[in-house]
């Protein structure tokens, strides 16, 4: 028994969208592995772009001292340690001791 123009229609309709769906798939899965094959020249260049970024929102420049003293509490020592932020450091070190 012939089929009809209608069921024929329905049937192309239903191909061309997972025809649709396919594509779709395979745009996804190849974004997917292009987002991980970054070379380290790249990842390194957008980590530099990015510490680039931070430095002038914050007006650090190369040769400027940082805002931010690292802890000595926690293993790291600064290269220059104000006086006034040598009292504060000893002043919280006999804070926890006690």
């Amino acid at each position: 028994m012939p089929r009809g123009r209608s069921t024929f229609n329905k049937r192309q309709k239903e191909q061309a969208r997972q025809q649709k769906q396919r594509d779709k798939a395979e745009r996804r899965n190849r974004r997917r592995q292009e987002k991980h094959e970054v070379s380290p020249d790249d990842e390194m260049r957008e980590l530099r772009e990015h510490a680039e970024a931070q430095a002038a929102m914050f007006r650090i420049g190369p040769g400027q001292p940082s805002l931010v003293q690292p802890r000595a509490e926690y293993g790291e020592v600064p290269d220059q340690v104000s006086e006034g932020n040598a009292k504060a450091h000893e002043a919280d070190y006999e804070d926890r001791g006690k």
